[in-house]
């Protein structure tokens, strides 16, 4: 008879760690946040802008493992109303984590905006925010996420970069986004080094061009971009969230405890060519 079982091995098992992901309430952060459920983690925190989204994602993902079939024993999935821009939203949020589970293991630093403008055009004020979001606040995440694993003998930081860190997206214009994650990217490699010996372990997970709900409203009604984006893509296709979710569990789980500074593309072959 042959067992119907599922199986890995061990070291992808995120059982007993305390995960965090911020941006957790929808699009790539929600599909992380699932991951790791399914992964048998259970102690898991969702930050997002509103706590009534951070609540919904939490519940969300309680209803689908239990329709699924995971068992709930132990399960401990709680939101947190964070602004990822603000050092006292972040210290606020870490310091809440920490009371409630004493420690934190791995953490996804997924939050992040994308705007199409012409660089000639760009809002000021737009541009500062995205930076705000996207460097100040994985920058934030990791320092606070680091605050806490340390004392704990480490963990790993997950930094959502982008392929848009090594090449320049067309036809769509997007430079201040793009030179974002090439701070991200950069950033990650630097705490990476500055704290290899400390047992905290810095990764860069890189998309490449994903059908998120943010995606699918840049396309709405622009076949055509879409139809260039696919081109553009060695695999012909864009990304499904969960096509991103193995790789942020192997960077955020034992499987990768010899790592630390890599940069994951998953990409779908675009930077290959």
């Amino acid at each position: 008879m042959i067992s119907t079982q599922k199986r890995t091995l061990p070291c992808f098992s995120m059982q007993d760690k305390v995960c965090l992901v911020t941006g957790g309430a929808r699009g790539l952060g929600l599909e992380f946040a699932r991951a790791f459920v399914i992964s048998g983690c259970t102690q898991l925190v969702i930050l997002d802008l509103k706590q009534a989204e951070a609540d919904s994602a939490a519940k969300e993902l309680l209803d689908s493992a239990r329709e699924n079939g995971i068992d709930l024993t132990g399960l401990d999935l709680i939101g947190i109303e964070c602004d990822v821009a603000s050092e006292e939203s972040v210290k606020i949020a870490f310091d809440q984590t920490r009371k409630r589970f004493g420690r934190v293991d791995a953490v996804v630093a997924s939050a992040g905006i994308v705007e199409n403008y012409p660089a000639l055009e760009y809002p000021f004020d737009r541009a500062r925010k995205l930076f705000d979001i996207n460097v100040h606040g994985a920058y934030l995440t990791a320092r606070e996420a680091a605050k806490v694993m340390i004392p704990n003998g480490g963990g790993s930081i997950v930094l959502v970069a982008s392929m848009s860190a090594s090449i320049v997206n067309v036809p769509q214009p997007q430079t201040p986004y793009n030179a974002s994650k090439a701070a991200v990217k950069h950033m990650a490699t630097s705490l990476a080094i500055e704290w290899a010996k400390t047992g905290v372990r810095r990764h860069n997970s890189s998309p490449g061009y994903t059908l998120t709900k943010l995606t699918k409203t840049i396309l709405a009604g622009k076949p055509e971009l879409k139809e260039t984006w696919e081109r553009l893509t060695p695999i012909g296709r864009l990304a499904e969230p969960e096509d991103l979710a193995g790789a942020v569990v192997f960077l955020a789980s034992d499987a990768s405890k010899f790592m630390t500074g890599t940069d994951l593309l998953i990409d779908g072959g675009y930077c290959a060519i």
